[in-house]
């Protein structure tokens, strides 16, 4: 995989969503960006701290064999109901929206009501990458090895 995480889940959004959250943060498509790069930082650093606590690393756990196990894997955006249809990544994801967005809005200004919107609206993509990740995975005949392999990078 060469792309990163946040450049899977920018392609994943599209064009069309990336104008309506810079329409949300009041900014162009670069400043929408740069907002959507940060969001998926913070949530993949948020998944990942919630894995290493022991609070909730089971459930992190779960959420992930679950992602890596879909049968039929989920399929982009559009295959989504709404976070009710991503099983418990999307819950564990909309758990960990808020503090995300909500460190992003201290790091940017931006008001973390509008920050919230945007992170919301990523949710979904997120989950999308990590499932097309997995499926990637699979169909190349190896398995996903847990979260580092969902979000790139070092496992933790």
């Amino acid at each position: 995989m060469s792309e990163t995480f946040e450049d899977e889940v920018l392609n994943e959004l599209g064009d069309e969503r990336l104008q309506e959250i810079a329409g949300l943060l009041g900014t162009d498509p670069a400043g929408a960006q740069a907002v959507v790069g940060s969001s998926v930082a913070e949530l993949s650093g948020e998944l990942r701290q919630a894995a290493a606590e022991p609070a909730s690393a089971d459930e992190v756990r779960a959420a992930v064999d679950e992602v890596t196990s879909a049968e039929p894997p989920l399929q982009g955006v559009a295959g989504f109901g709404g976070l009710a249809a991503g099983g418990l990544m999307a819950g564990v994801l909309g758990r960990l929206a808020r503090p995300a967005a909500n460190a992003i809005a201290k790091r940017t200004g931006i008001p973390a009501a509008t920050v919230t919107r945007a992170v919301d609206i990523l949710v979904p993509v997120v989950l999308a990458v990590m499932t097309k990740r997995a499926t990637a995975k699979k169909n190349g005949g190896t398995t996903a090895d847990g979260l580092g392999d969902l979000l790139g990078g070092p496992r933790k």
